[in-house]
């Protein structure tokens, strides 16, 4: 799972469990230990039209834009996965992964019925052309709630930047390490990564913190003891006096 991370996220994650470590002695550990650095993606530009602006929007608080994709994977007898993805763009945080041989448009809108319900609804989604999200059935559907659809062009995956981002890191640090012996075991791996990605993984866009860290409450504060005395049982003498005659003559 670390295997990708680089010395900025692996300062940010140590300083995250507590040692107290710059980067550049992290950096010295790095080289001698002949580790190297994961080669950076090559720069997309984005599309503009002539009058200078740019067509994709972008976020500008939580669940304004949501983007949604999918992923192939295979197990290790070569059969197909299909990874439903969907990221909420201002916060980087993934909200689901769905893992399965077969996903439809039904798949896609069952999934985002859930999560409205328990999210709430987002202004935009984002999504290539597939099948799946250019179905009738999902257009009218995101319609009826309010969701307003942004297509990305055909053959210009950067348009879809966040997702295609995550869906990089999915690949890069999970997915190309990983054998997949079943469908279920391929679902639990899958979201224990979901999970570490949000909770725990820093993310260089968001200050090296992770999309949606966890959060303990702090206890309840214990009752305050009362002073000693103030609430003082039955003393030993008024015992003795509830005692029957004949045990209190013993």
């Amino acid at each position: 799972m670390y295997g990708r991370y680089g010395t900025p996220r692996m300062t940010a994650m140590l300083g995250h469990e507590g040692w107290r470590v710059n980067h550049k002695r992290v950096e010295r550990i790095w080289r001698r230990e002949g580790l190297k650095v994961p080669r950076r993606q090559p720069k997309r530009g984005r599309l503009w039209l002539n009058d200078g602006s740019c067509i994709r929007l972008r976020p500008e608080h939580k669940d304004h834009v949501w983007a949604y994709d999918f992923v192939s994977a295979r197990t290790h007898d070569g059969l197909p996965l299909r990874i439903l993805v969907i990221v909420d763009e201002y916060t980087r945080e993934c909200l689901s992964i769905d893992v399965e041989r077969r996903l439809s448009s039904d798949d896609v809108l069952e999934r985002l019925a859930w999560l409205m319900a328990t999210r709430g609804v987002p202004k935009h989604i984002r999504s290539d052309n597939g099948a799946e999200f250019t179905a009738g059935v999902v257009r009218e559907w995101l319609g009826k709630v309010g969701v307003k659809t942004l297509y990305i062009e055909p053959g210009s995956p950067w348009e879809n930047g966040y997702v295609e981002s995550f869906n990089g890191k999915l690949r890069d640090e999970l997915l190309n390490g990983e054998m997949f012996y079943s469908v279920k075991e391929a679902k639990v791996l899958i979201e224990s990564w979901r999970r570490h990605y949000n909770t725990r993984r820093p993310h260089s866009a968001l200050g090296y913190r992770p999309p949606a860290p966890e959060t303990i409450a702090p206890p309840p504060n214990p009752p305050t003891p009362a002073p000693i005395g103030a609430a003082a049982g039955p003393t030993s003498a008024s015992l003795r006096s509830d005692l029957p005659r004949s045990a209190s003559a013993l």
